[in-house]
């Protein structure tokens, strides 16, 4: 059912859901548009639309082919809308959904095309905040680029800064997604340009191995992970394409690419990723399936074991849920507000590599089921050490038939004779 949108524009139907709001496809006095029209706890608080009109200006001025473009911004009564240009096409968390990796010539085009959207933004000094997958729109229309991509757009400017208002958030309070949190973030220093840089070398990673480096398990230990884990290197990967990615996820903001380095940089390595497959390589386990596979390993030593089967007949990626055990909600709403780890918190995590991705089939030296195989085979050695060491006691003990007295040494008296 069609809805008006202040006096120029009206929703006709919903293209999907997020965490800030809903996504219609509308029409306006230029022709078809797409309209966010946001929460109502949002747009209810008078001071978080006085804040965002503010930001009016700057959120119209951001022209560029790579940006999602915002057309207008309607507060009326109890709408707030965000009225932006409609790009024909998909999300990138679809497509990740459906291919699970990309060959890297494609996912370098992808992540360049974002690179050069977020350059212009930075330019009008205006930081994202929330780049991630659901925020890269695929123009379907779009010419196709190196490696079969559909050209990249980023939206949502000013979401992320809307939600994190002083009023809804203190300086304790962690916004954004989990898995592509800048380090600096998490320990609660103010953003800038490299947090963007950082979560789209995330997205990068992803889109090349089809999991986030640091992702996994409860977003508490996600975190920590950004904070004290270096990142694991991906087998296959090209040298030069890998040494640019641990440069954009390095822990110091300053060590990091600017936008339009990083843009340019990918250009230049695009050519030479021509022709190269999607990796072939296993996912890392999880701190909770890592748990999970030493108690199976322990149940087949005593008798046979029987999984359950997951509910929707599959592993469930991408973003990590809030609360422990609970699922994702349907509608990718994955930006949220969480407490920042105190020093402790972070310090009491591992220091070393993340955990470590393999080659497809190779088992991951130090998970829970190498952990038993090398306990089972320290076992097995002392076992047969023990074995060995008691037949030569018995051999010892009972196994010489030879007589005493016809032992050398052995002192023989002449039998009596009668």
């Amino acid at each position: 059912m069609a809805r008006k949108i202040g006096s120029r524009y009206t929703a006709h139907q919903i293209l999907g859901r997020g965490s800030a709001g809903t996504v219609w496809l509308g029409e306006g006095p230029e022709g078809a548009v797409a309209i966010k029209l946001l929460r109502e706890d949002l747009a209810s608080d008078q001071e978080l639309v006085g804040r965002f009109v503010q930001e009016r200006a700057a959120l119209l001025s951001l022209d560029h082919p790579r940006v999602v473009g915002v057309r207008d911004l309607v507060v009326d009564g109890n709408d707030l809308a965000l009225v932006m240009d409609l790009v024909r096409g998909t999300d990138l968390r679809t497509r990740l959904d459906a291919q699970r990796r990309l060959a890297p010539e494609a996912a370098v085009a992808i992540v360049a095309d974002v690179a050069e959207g977020l350059a212009a933004a930075h330019a009008a000094r205006i930081v994202h905040r929330d780049v991630k997958p659901e925020n890269v729109l695929l123009d379907m229309e779009g010419p196709l680029g190196p490696g079969g991509a559909h050209p990249a757009l980023l939206t949502d400017f000013g979401i992320a800064r809307l939600v994190d208002s002083p009023r809804r958030t203190r300086s304790t309070r962690v916004i954004g997604t989990p898995d592509y949190l800048a380090p600096e973030i998490i320990e609660g220093l103010p953003p800038r340009a490299s947090v963007d840089v950082y979560a789209l070398a995330t997205v990068l990673y992803e889109l090349l191995a089809g999991f986030t480096p640091f992702g996994g398990g409860h977003p508490g230990a996600v975190l920590r992970r950004h904070v004290t884990e270096r990142v694991a290197p991906l087998p296959g990967i090209p040298d030069e394409l890998w040494q640019l990615l641990v440069q954009c996820l390095a822990k110091a903001p300053a060590s990091r690419l600017r936008a339009p380095e990083l843009a340019a940089r990918l250009r230049e390595i695009q050519p030479s990723l021509a022709g190269i497959p999607p990796l072939d390589i296993d996912e890392p386990e999880s701190e909770e399936e890592a748990d999970e596979a030493a108690g199976q390993d322990a149940v087949r030593e005593d008798g046979p074991y029987h999984p359950a089967a997951p509910e929707d007949g599959g592993r469930v990626r991408g973003a990590v849920p809030l609360v422990h055990g609970a699922a994702p909600d349907s509608n990718r709403e994955t930006h949220t507000s969480m407490r920042v780890p105190g020093p402790d918190e972070l310090a009491g995590g591992a220091h070393g590599t993340a955990r470590t991705p393999r080659a497809a089939g190779e088992r991951r030296a130090g998970s829970a089921r190498h952990r038993v195989r090398k306990r089972r085979v320290r076992l097995g050695v002392a076992a047969a050490g023990l074995v060995a060491v008691a037949g030569l006691t018995t051999w010892l003990v009972s196994g010489d038939d030879t007589p005493d007295d016809a032992r050398p040494g052995t002192e023989q008296t002449a039998p009596d004779v009668p």
